[in-house]
């Protein structure tokens, strides 16, 4: 165990100001003798852009994960998500920095990457769990393919042309079948992503629970769905019909799923780890990222 605080810079390369930002926090880490830790597919962008770093930081892939302290990211809620992979068997908090549009996960904007690198110093950040799904494909009685999910496992359509042919289960029991585009199978992290978009409820972060909303779907029930913790969901497909179908696991991670296959989703024992450096309640999170309409709002009067 080496006694040099490593941390884990994870950013989307393609982006200038990402690069910038990069080159800033390693600047800051290494004046503080930390030492600043770049994975092998950002290590060439990050050294042409920043070329005074060479030999200065280390590979991601040359050291022991479990000696990373922090990992700080530069981006919007894909580049976390793309972070949370890296670390997915680590217990290692990530700290967001937004570079992007909403940057739901994120807990603080470009403008004050001076104050959040000095807390991360200073281990001045609180840490939050939240949960993750654990996702299984089975064709018969046999696992093809095992994943998991921060925000959402998705089940959609290959054609554009061919709607598919699902039935929707909860705890093992059949609940409804229909053809659609989809089904959204999400965390309440997720619930501000793909699941919103789709119609489905927000659910505050603190709440355990699992949610399964319908895409395009051609039937009388077809409602969003929110279930217990200890629930599990699954679609499966019906081969009435040749339609193709594919797996998504936040957005990252694709399976062609076979015709008759079912799609089970439990929350998973493995949460993903957030530093939070602000106590601001999720709905000013909402407020701020939606940029919501509340002028006129008086407050409480006394005691509620």
């Amino acid at each position: 165990m080496t006694d040099a605080r490593l941390f884990l810079i994870v950013a989307h390369t393609g982006r200038q100001v990402a690069l910038e930002a990069i080159g800033d926090v390693c600047a800051k880490l290494l004046a503080a003798d930390a030492v600043p830790v770049i994975a092998d597919e950002q290590w060439d962008a990050v050294h042409e852009f920043v070329p005074s770093l060479n030999g200065r930081v280390r590979r991601f892939e040359d050291i022991d994960p479990a000696e990373v302290e922090l990992v700080i990211v530069l981006g919007g809620d894909g580049t976390i998500l793309r972070a949370a992979e890296l670390v997915r068997d680590q217990t290692v908090p990530l700290l967001g920095v937004n570079l992007g549009h909403v940057g739901f996960l994120a807990e603080s904007e470009r403008d004050d990457l001076d104050i959040t690198i000095a807390r991360a110093l200073a281990r001045d950040y609180a840490v939050e769990e939240r949960m993750t799904l654990a996702v299984r494909v089975k064709s018969g009685t046999k696992v093809v393919y095992e994943s998991w999910a921060l925000n959402e496992a998705t089940v959609e359509k290959a054609e554009r042309e061919r709607m598919l042919e699902v039935v929707i289960e909860v705890d093992r029991r059949p609940l409804s079948s229909f053809g659609c585009d989809g089904v959204v199978m999400s965390t309440p992290t997720g619930s501000t992503a793909y699941s919103f978009s789709a119609g489905g409820p927000v659910v505050w972060p603190s709440v355990e629970a699992l949610l399964l909303v319908p895409l395009s779907a051609h039937a009388l029930f077809a409602r969003p769905l929110v279930v217990g913790p200890e629930s599990s969901l699954a679609v499966e497909l019906l081969q009435r019909t040749d339609a193709a179908a594919v797996l998504w696991c936040d957005g990252r991670r694709m399976f062609d799923i076979p015709p008759g296959a079912r799609v089970i989703v439990r929350k998973s024992p493995v949460p993903v780890r957030l530093a939070r450096l602000h106590e601001a309640p999720f709905t000013d999170r909402l407020v701020n990222k939606f940029d919501l309409p509340v002028t006129g709002w008086r407050g409480p009067s006394g005691r509620d």
